[in-house]
């Protein structure tokens, strides 16, 4: 299926869908709040460029565009708008955080292919020294759960990883009928802005693992998800082992990642 307005191949393998409306490409621009001039704004798939035109407009030399697909990189590196070297052909999931030579914060944005926008989040919470903010655009679902409070039946590892060191903020949806081809889905605009502190007793590698062990057997209980998992709970309260992993809060995990031996 080709696109009317630009005449670049939306290929469905890799997840793709061309956003095709002005306004809302300007309104995701628009919800980046940073003000740092010397910000890396790290667009992830630009595809035919309808949000990278806006970002340019907004920071200029401080955009950079990364695709996988070398169709898409060849149709932009040919727009007179985009300045030379914004866009690279780059696949984001391998890229070192050593390849961005701009000193300043990152900020990520993107319409993000569906079918890795889980491993895009992780990616920048790996990140998350220089990851000061990420605004972009999800499967709506992908969106509410990054944003759900635990108690919620949508509310997981995400959820509990995001927001013990991000402020998550749902901003508004998508529909369909705003790219090519539409997706069957809608989407959902995400923001997520660096907490000023997080816990640094406590190791990413640690909470991660904690989280994961607990939440892939989520209807057990902390007990035997985390003995599957292979953790010492000899010194965890009963009642906390009592409780299944969506009744805990982020800072919870945080707290018992604490009561739990080094791995």
């Amino acid at each position: 299926m080709v696109a009317k307005s630009n005449g670049v191949k939306a290929k469905k393998h890799l997840g793709q869908h061309f956003l095709d409306d002005t306004s809302v490409a300007e309104r995701i621009a628009g919800s980046i709040l940073t003000d740092h001039p010397k910000a890396c704004i790290l667009e992830i798939g630009p595809g035919t460029g309808a949000l990278t035109r806006p970002l340019i407009q907004r920071f200029g030399s401080q955009v950079l565009a990364l695709d996988i697909d070398s169709e898409s990189v060849a149709f932009l590196q040919q727009q007179d708008w985009l300045p030379e070297g914004s866009v690279r052909h780059r696949d984001f999931l391998r890229m070192p955080l050593s390849d961005l030579e701009t000193p300043g914060p990152l900020v990520v944005a993107g319409n993000f292919p569906y079918n890795i926008s889980s491993q895009i989040l992780f990616k920048f919470l790996d990140w998350k020294d220089r990851g000061t903010e990420l605004v972009g655009m999800f499967q709506k679902e992908v969106a509410e759960r990054v944003c759900a409070a635990h108690g919620s039946k949508t509310y997981g590892i995400l959820s509990v990883l995001i927001q013990v060191y991000y402020e998550a903020e749902y901003l508004f949806t998508v529909p369909p009928h705003v790219f090519n081809p539409p997706p069957k889905v809608n989407s959902g605009v995400l923001r997520l802005r660096r907490r000023s502190e997080w816990p640094e007793d406590v190791t990413y590698t640690d909470l991660k693992r904690l989280t994961k062990a607990a939440f892939n057997q989520r209807r057990k209980t902390l007990r035997n998800s985390l003995r599957a998992g292979g953790f010492a709970i000899d010194g965890i309260d009963e009642a906390t082992l009592k409780l299944r992993p969506e009744q805990l809060s982020p800072e919870n995990f945080v707290n018992l990642t604490r009561q739990l031996p080094a791995q």
